[in-house]
């Protein structure tokens, strides 16, 4: 049988070709594609080493940390000769907090790619967070060395200074990186931190100001302004700025919280059996600003049906591979609540969420609403200290949160019909080697008479 008139048949993609197209697809964003890609790929060749790397480095960004690790590490079996293969490990074992096998990676690639300024910037990220402080120094300075235009190491040689309260040098790094780079955000947001820390306010401001000049309606800058100057203090952060800092900050949100002894989701979890019993998993469960889920796992016990928000994409990534949460929705976390039906959940709680608020009346009033009789609100804010801000309800501070008095909080408990309000002092982090003082807060909603507690 002859084939029709115009009949070409299909010419078959070499293993090379298809690797272009799939790290083609990769780099724009075309996870979907990419990874069908190089699943194909594999099924014809399970040991095509290049395939296997960057199908991990795309599982990585999925959030599936655990098969990542797999894949990188059967490619580095395949072919240890490198430096970037390791350097890739040791970012996806770094933002997993394996961080004594990450420090391994790295000192590989460093073996591998000496020359390389990008793996010793990434080194010096790595002894940062061992706390070896003078070797991250160091390494941050190799990398300047070899490469005395590359802003990132500029960037987080002025950061790390700064954290170890070296603020004139700092100062004069971050000026350094944005005369080399002079809208870099990074390099902005440090310098103006660095400022701040010297209690050099206006020129703090001043810094966000430029930066506004340069790119009129960022929200980062105009957040961090009113921050610093006080004026034009928002109710609460903008959607857009919690959106980028977050999606900036999911892949190593957990290790970096690890870092600063965070405890606000076991906080929370401390207090849920005085409030509402031993876990029998009967309860609709919020968890409004979910981030990574890292009170997931804790509420899990408790939850019949257990739902997520958070405003971050990239959070709601690395939420869902911890497979706890019946459903996850990216939205604004008020809208969300609200859009939801009265008498809706047992149980809502919310970690180190609403600091990000400064106004709580609308968001209380919404769980009130959506909440059951007997229904829990339980969320965690920073406090306002002693002679900071003393008469006002609550408190913007430069580095972007809002910290809240102890009254303001049971009045708005009150306000929006919520009983038996709780306001216990917790210390729930670390940050520049000092505690972050804050609130875990409680309250619920009235029960119907002669109704069991939850």
């Amino acid at each position: 049988m002859k084939p029709p008139p115009g009949f070409r048949p299909a010419k078959q993609v070499s293993l090379d070709d298809a690797l272009k197209l799939a790290i083609a697809m990769h780099r724009a964003n075309g996870l979907d594609d990419a990874e069908k890609v190089y699943g194909r790929i594999l099924a014809v060749a399970p040991d095509h080493a290049d395939a296997l790397h960057f199908m991990g480095v795309l599982q990585h960004q999925r959030g599936h940390d655990e098969q990542a690790l797999r894949l990188i590490r059967r490619s580095i079996e395949l072919n240890g000769s490198l430096p970037d293969w390791h350097n890739n490990l040791g970012n996806v074992l770094l933002e997993s907090g394996r961080i004594d096998d990450a420090a391994s990676a790295y000192e590989e690639a460093v073996r591998l790619g000496p020359d390389r300024a990008d793996i010793f910037n990434n080194l010096g990220v790595l002894r940062r967070e061992q706390n070896r402080h003078e070797e991250s120094e160091a390494a941050y300075r190799r990398a300047i060395e070899l490469d005395p235009k590359y802003i990132d190491a500029h960037t987080n040689l002025g950061s790390l200074l700064h954290g170890l309260l070296r603020s004139e040098e700092a100062l004069e790094t971050l000026c350094n990186a944005l005369v080399l780079k002079p809208r870099h955000g990074r390099a902005r947001q440090a310098l103006g931190m660095a400022y701040y820390m010297l209690g050099r306010f206006d020129e703090a401001a001043q810094v966000y100001r430029d930066w506004l000049k340069d790119e009129p309606g960022s929200p980062e800058a105009q957040h961090h302004l009113a921050g610093c100057s006080g004026e034009a203090v928002p109710a609460r952060a903008a959607d857009a700025y919690v959106e980028s800092v977050f999606d900036g900050f999911a892949e190593s949100f957990d290790a970096k919280l690890a870092m600063l002894s965070y405890r606000a989701p076991a906080l929370i979890a401390q207090a849920l059996p005085d409030l509402i019993g031993e876990p029998k998993g009967t309860l609709a469960v919020l968890d409004a600003g979910c981030g990574t889920g890292l009170c997931g796992p804790l509420l899990a016990p408790y939850a019949q049906r257990l739902v997520g928000v958070d405003l971050s994409a990239r959070m709601l990534a690395r939420a869902k591979p911890r497979k706890v949460y019946d459903a996850l929705h990216k939205a604004e976390l008020t809208a969300f609540i609200e859009g939801e039906a009265p008498q809706s959940y047992d149980l809502i709680v919310s970690a180190d969420t609403l600091c990000y608020f400064g106004e709580l009346a609308q968001v209380t009033r919404a769980a009130a609403r959506a909440l059951r009789p007997g229904g829990w609100l339980v969320f965690t804010v920073e406090s306002i200290e002693d002679g900071e801000a003393a008469n006002e309800n609550f408190h913007l501070n430069p580095h972007g949160r809002y910290s809240h008095r102890a009254d303001y909080l049971r009045e708005v408990l009150a306000a929006a019909g919520l009983v038996d309000g709780d306001v216990q002092p917790a210390h729930l982090r670390m940050e520049a080697a000092k505690p972050v003082e804050g609130f875990v807060v409680s309250a619920r909603v009235a029960a119907a008479a002669g109704a069991a507690p939850i």
